[in-house]
Parts: structure tokens; C-alpha cells; sequence
């Protein structure tokens, strides 16, 4: 069965559009132009209960629109969407009550009470027995390391405390859904590293429906096996992020250190030579020619050392827009 199902999904905000200055200001008054923005296009996915899927895209693809449709909080402009098998802007209790939506730049707990006092509240509107919520704080605290900070005002923590505490506060009345939205943001790597240990365990444990969506291709590699791409507005790839890295798995990238300045032209001979400087280079070569070019390389270099790595997953999603952009 699937948790979250969409069909054609579109949304098109209508937006004013004025000249600069008074004169501008006057004859929108008059006479008002409007400016269409598609932000989601024809976006359809299926997302089966109990997986945990990335959703990936540049800035402005339509990533957290289409959250908020999912979540209710939106209403799409045509299509159709599914969660749990209500139709989210509905917004019925019974849908409501089962999912959860985090996002990185949002918060709903209150800024100048602690978050114990919101975790209260959020118990009584989830309508959470004692005794359950009693087990899911005691276990989200101590999971997140945040026993120590939940009765401090939420403005005086890090960031990084924030978003735990935010976490907590959405998973408190175990929803069967969660959507997060860039739940890492600004985030240094070791809360980075945490959060994704964490997610990784709940997902494991109470088996919920996960969609992220992250800048972060950490995230995604460690918790994701299945990614969906937008672009514009529009689903570009979904399917497994092996085989969205395999588009590119019979390249390898040779980093070179150098004792002197080598030419472009010089290294051009080798492969596709992505960056260079007075003593560094990145060369892109075939995978099947990896032997005999770096053989060559290190007999005519000056190289002080190299190393082989394959194609990141970053790399190749940086690609997949490149593509996009030339076909346009």
C-alpha cells in the first residue's frame, strides 16, 4: 500500500507584477499585470509505507511546495494527491494526527518558552495518553542528548540544539508520515552526523514513511536508497541512486599533485581536465583506461602524488541539471 501517492501535481502562484517608482505604483493601481510562476509541474510519485526516499533539487525546484501540498498545507492548482489515503488539503484530523512536517528554516515551537512547555502543548493537541508520552520524551531525549536542554528558553540554544528539539516535537505523537525539509540545515557535521543516526534508527524502529529533502548529499547517501529529482518544477528521475549514479560510473576522476606547473593542453592529452592550478589538476578519464592513462601520467609528470576516485553522488546530480540547462 502506498502512504503518499501524487498524479500530475501542479502548482502556479499568481504574482503582481509593477514597475519601479510612483508612476509605477500608480498604474498598477490602474491597470495590474499579473506574472504566472509555475512552481510544480506534472509531478507524479508513488512512495510505498515504510520507505524512506530523498527528494532532491536545486534551490527553487518546487521541493517544499510540493511538501506543503503533501502536508496540507498548500492546495494544488490541478492534480491529484494521497496521504494515507485522504487528500491532504482537506486537512482531516485522522490524516493530520499521523503525519509530521520538520523543516530546517521553520519552527513551531515557541521561541520565548522551552521546549519542554511546547512538547506539553503539542501533548495535549495530539491528544498523547501519559503514559505513551511519557515513554516517546524519555526515549527522543535520550536519543537526541537532549535531557539537558529541554528547559532553557529555545532562542538561547544553537542551532544545532534547535533542530533536535524541533525533531522531538514532531515524533512525539509517532506519526506514521514524515516529511523533512532540509533537517540538517546550517548544521555543523557532527549535529549533521547525529540527526542522520537518529533518523536512521527511527526509520528502523517505528518503520515510518520518510520523504527528505536535503542540499546535503551526505543525508541522502546514508539514509536514502531511492532518490526523486525535480528540476523546474518537474520529476526528472526517480529510482534507485545507484542507478542514478551509474550515469556516470564508468568515469573516474585522477587528482594529481605536481611538482611544477603543468599546461591544460598538456594535461588535455590524458583526459577532460575539470581544474588546474600551479600544483594541483583533476582529470576525468574512462574507467576501462584507468591503468594505462595513470601509468603515462606518472611516467611523464612531474606527479608527486595521485589519487583515484569515483564520480560523487553530488557530481552527478550537478551533471543531471547541467544536462537539463544545455537541453533547454
Amino acid at each position: 500500500m502506498n502512504a503518499v501517492e501524487c498524479h500530475q501535481l501542479c502548482k502556479t502562484y499568481i504574482t503582481p507584477k509593477k514597475q519601479p517608482g510612483v508612476m509605477g505604483t500608480l498604474r498598477a493601481l490602474v491597470r495590474r499585470e499579473n506574472t504566472e510562476v509555475v512552481a510544480v509541474k506534472e509531478v507524479s510519485m508513488q512512495i510505498a509505507e515504510g520507505e524512506l526516499v530523498g527528494f532532491l533539487g536545486p534551490n527553487g525546484a518546487g521541493k517544499t511546495t510540493t511538501l506543503k501540498m503533501l502536508s496540507g498545507i498548500l492546495t494544488p492548482t490541478s492534480g491529484e494527491a494521497r496521504v494515507l489515503g485522504h487528500i491532504p488539503h482537506e486537512r482531516k484530523n485522522d490524516m493530520l494526527s499521523r503525519i509530521a512536517l520538520v523543516m530546517g528554516n521553520k519552527s513551531q515551537l515557541w521561541w520565548d518558552l522551552p521546549a519542554w512547555d511546547g512538547f506539553l502543548v503539542l501533548k495535549e493537541l495530539y491528544e498523547v495518553d501519559d503514559a505513551t508520552f511519557k515513554r516517546r520524551i524519555d526515549a527522543l531525549m535520550e536519543t537526541l542528548s537532549i535531557g539537558d536542554k529541554v528547559n532553557t528558553q529555545l532562542r538561547r540554544l544553537s542551532l544545532g540544539e534547535r533542530m533536535k528539539c524541533e525533531l522531538a516535537a514532531s515524533l512525539l505523537h509517532a506519526p506514521r508520515v514524515v516529511f523533512l525539509d532540509e533537517p540538517t540545515l546550517g548544521l555543523d557535521l557532527v549535529s549533521q552526523k547525529r540527526i542522520r543516526e537518529f533518523l536512521k534508527n527511527l526509520h528502523a524502529e517505528d518503520g515510518c514513511t520518510i520523504l527528505l529533502t536535503s542540499h546535503y548529499m551526505q543525508d541522502i547517501q546514508e539514509l536514502c536508497d531511492r532518490v526523486v529529482v525535480i528540476d523546474q518544477g518537474q520529476k526528472v528521475f526517480d529510482g534507485p541512486l545507484q542507478s542514478l549514479s551509474d550515469r556516470f560510473g564508468a568515469l573516474r576522476q585522477v587528482r594529481l599533485q605536481l611538482n611544477e606547473t603543468v599546461s591544460s593542453e598538456d594535461l588535455g592529452k590524458y583526459g577532460r581536465v575539470v581544474e588546474s592550478d600551479e600544483e594541483s589538476a583533476v582529470i576525468e578519464i574512462a574507467s576501462t583506461d584507468t591503468p594505462t592513462i595513470v601509468a603515462g601520467l606518472l611516467r611523464d609528470l612531474p606527479v608527486r602524488d595521485v589519487q583515484i576516485q569515483e564520480i560523487s553522488v553530488e557530481e552527478v546530480i550537478r551533471r543531471l541539471f547541467e544536462e537539463r540547462a544545455a537541453s533547454r
